[in-house]
């Protein structure tokens, strides 16, 4: 019995630190000045219908409130999951969603349309719905209405960051949709990279060369400028699913926009490794601290 308490003691203490000497984290402040809530309990409200009623499907989320007394307003957070744009749920997010919520956030995490019955832009409007949702209903549910972020991982990632780099100007922009903070894992940045993936071809519905602006507009590097919101993107380097050169050239892209980004990657841990492990998750949190709260 201690044998095996202290075998699990062992995996416990040893796994993070591990993951922490295997890490890198660039583009983090040296020093500031950093408001972190304590952890706090969890309420969870499901099922709530968050499109209106013209929409071309009933979609729902669950939302996620800190209890903290005397708390709030709190920052908000659209979650969003992934799939390859085709497939899974939001109850992937559960985990991720009760953490940031439980730091302070109330999280939104969102159900969105599917490809290949819809196709893009349907899944980024049904996230720029979800923010405005959220705005709107900001003071019943003790939200900041300025400080509303998006984090998605994979699919979800893609659209949490094209969510929030489509800006003023750009085709797909919805005023009063602008977010303050993108957290995105294992981000597909440029959709042009995988020209004959069957699941980016089901997302856009028609082959790059018969219509390249739109896969164009449909790839988040394409939309940076310097009055994106603050971007934490997070990445393992064994990712062969969605190549860690994505993450690199975005947060590239990014830097030289001026626009704040933080690029966190996890040697050896591949795309779904890099979703289980807590370690990306806690420095998306504080990432949040720094620049949504």
């Amino acid at each position: 019995m201690i044998r095996k308490a202290l075998s699990v003691l062992s995996v416990t203490v040893l796994i993070p630190a591990l993951l922490a000497a295997c890490s890198s984290h660039v583009g983090k402040p040296d020093s500031q000045e950093i408001n972190t809530a304590p952890s706090a309990r969890v309420v969870v409200t499901t099922d709530i219908v968050y499109t209106p009623p013209n929409w071309p499907e009933t979609l729902t989320a669950d939302l996620y409130k800190p209890v903290i007394e005397g708390g709030g307003p709190f920052p908000g957070v659209v979650m969003i999951h992934g799939g390859g744009w085709t497939s899974r749920t939001r109850a992937d997010m559960d985990k991720i969603s009760r953490a940031v919520a439980s730091r302070g956030y109330v999280v939104m995490n969102v159900s969105y349309r599917l490809a290949p019955k819809y196709r893009y832009p349907a899944p980024l409007q049904d996230v720029t719905q979800a923010v405005t949702w959220l705005r709107k209903n900001a003071q019943v549910n003790n939200v900041r209405p300025d400080r509303i972020g998006t984090w998605g991982y994979s699919a979800g990632a893609h659209l949490a960051t094209l969510a929030g780099l489509t800006g003023p100007g750009d085709k797909e922009f919805v005023e009063g949709t602008r977010v303050q903070a993108v957290v995105a894992g294992g981000t597909p940045v440029d959709v042009r990279l995988y020209k004959q993936s069957p699941l980016t071809n089901a997302l856009m519905g028609v082959p790059y060369d018969k219509n390249p602006e739109a896969w164009r507009l449909a790839s988040p590097i394409s939309l940076v400028s310097p009055d994106d919101p603050p971007v934490f993107l997070y990445h393992g380097t064994f990712d062969y699913t969605v190549g860690v050169k994505n993450s690199e050239t975005m947060y590239e892209k990014l830097n030289a926009a001026h626009v704040p980004t933080e690029l966190y990657t996890m040697r050896g841990l591949d795309h779904f490794a890099t979703f289980l492990v807590d370690a990306p998750v806690e420095q998306g949190i504080a990432f949040l601290d720094r620049y949504l709260r």
